[in-house]
């Protein structure tokens, strides 16, 4: 008898499942309590997919052998307290498709900062490596769709804590920890240490045949290695003092140690600002642990361009730069945003709240910051953290309105950034839409 597998969620991530697990074999049903777009319904009607929408339909879903639970579902969600109490396996869809990748590698890619940028340095060396790979989970397609439509000798994937929840047996040839800061604490009881755990969970299977990266100048990594024992092969990497193995940047000079090894300029680096330094030195180790040939990473490193909605030039209005930086969904992205920049900045701030702590970033605008614009519904936080430390405070309820705003009281020689540290849903589809309509207000100045 085929084995039974409910899909939770009607998203991406969902449906790349639905269409491994029914290449695979089994039997599916998808089931979303909400909308599914167009896109979406079209795939699975086109596939022969059973699926519902907009409720669910509990005895089904809880006739199956196995639950697959879409990152954005919560495991707080009534549906999965359910699915819990029965007893029936819930996993994710990391966890799935590790399951079918056959003799496929894979990198995966954690963190609280910097991952996005990561994987696709990561993926860019590959390519350049004339490595057969594919860029997957949080950025372009899901792990499962990949798999299931266009298999790939290797998968460099973008995993967030979330994809990390249920996981049984995933184990990455090469995990990447990029940092851990206060995020998503919504999600897991405002308790910080649930939220490190999940993302030690990417070295949790791994064998002493993996390799494990990670930032030895995160504290909060650091202190965590020893409650969380893994037996892959660290490489750290770091700024503040030279490793054995792993990288190190010193005099302005990156050592990727392992291999061969190489060196290379910081300042030859495509990326800027020192958060991207940790950022190429994770992507450099990475690419070279797989086999890729120290000039094809020298290449992607000096090629490389700025991701859309991480730190995007959008244009100049006035000798005014205007910088997007939507995809800055927690406080610790923003600060590194503020780092970077040498002129005064107009920032726009605000969303929905994950249990930010502004004092993480208020030295860094009492420095840099000479007026910030909320973007959001709820702005209480932001005014009752800021005020005192910068004189103008505006709220905004658009994108347009926002833009204006920053506009009028910006200057020739400053910078209106858009980092919101807070996550979209209040007023956007989602941090690109955010980002979109900011690019569309600043064009229309």
């Amino acid at each position: 008898m085929k084995k039974k597998i409910v899909i939770l969620g009607g998203g991406e991530s969902g449906v790349g499942a639905a269409l491994l697990c029914q290449q695979q074999g089994y039997d599916v049903f998808l089931s979303d309590g909400g909308k599914i777009k167009a896109q979406y319904q079209h795939e699975l009607e086109a596939n022969r997919i059973d699926f519902e929408f907009d409720g669910h339909s509990i005895d089904k879903i809880l006739s199956a052998d196995e639950v697959m639970k879409s990152p954005g579902i919560s495991s707080s969600n009534p549906i999965v307290v359910q699915i819990n109490a029965k007893g029936i396996p819930v996993i994710s869809e990391m966890e799935l498709a590790y399951r079918h990748k056959a003799e496929s590698r894979i990198i995966g890619i954690t963190g609280s900062n910097g991952k996005t940028t990561t994987t696709s340095l990561i993926y860019q060396m590959c390519t350049l490596g004339g490595m057969d790979c594919a860029l997957v989970g949080n950025i372009g397609n899901s792990i499962a769709r990949q798999m299931a439509v266009d298999p790939k000798a290797m998968y460099v994937v973008e995993i967030s804590s979330f994809q990390l929840d249920d996981i049984i047996s995933f184990r990455p040839d090469v995990a990447v920890l990029t940092n851990i800061t206060e995020d998503h604490l919504d999600r897991y009881d405002h308790d910080f240490e649930k939220y490190i755990a999940a993302k030690f969970n990417i070295v949790k299977n791994q064998t002493e045949q993996d390799f494990f990266i990670y930032n030895a100048d995160d504290a909060v990594t650091v202190k965590y290695l020893t409650q969380f024992p893994f037996n892959s092969k660290p490489l750290p990497i770091s700024m503040q003092k030279e490793l054995p193995k792993g990288a190190f940047i010193k005099e302005g000079q990156m050592n990727v140690k392992h291999g061969d090894g190489f060196a290379m300029s910081i300042f030859d680096f495509a990326l800027k600002g020192k958060h991207n330094q940790y950022n190429t030195m994770a992507a450099a180790v990475a690419s070279a642990v797989v086999g890729i040939r120290k000039d094809r990473i020298r290449d992607a490193v000096t090629s490389f361009e700025s991701l859309e909605h991480r730190m995007e030039k959008v244009s100049t209005v006035k000798g005014i730069d205007f910088i997007n930086d939507s995809k800055a969904t927690n406080v610790n992205s923003t600060w590194f945003a503020l780092e970077s920049m040498d002129k005064p900045v107009t920032l726009i701030l605000g969303g929905v709240d994950k249990g930010n702590d502004y004092d993480l970033i208020k030295e860094m605008v009492a420095e840099k910051v000479k007026a910030i614009v909320c973007l959001g519904i709820d702005n209480e936080k932001i005014h009752a953290a800021f005020e005192g430390i910068v004189s103008t405070i505006i709220g905004a309820t658009s994108a347009k309105e926002a833009v204006k705003a920053a506009y009028r009281v910006s200057h020739k020689g400053d910078v209106v950034l858009l980092s919101p540290a807070c996550a979209s849903f209040d007023l956007f589809k989602n941090y690109e839409d955010r980002g979109d309509q900011f690019k569309k207000a600043v064009r229309e100045l």
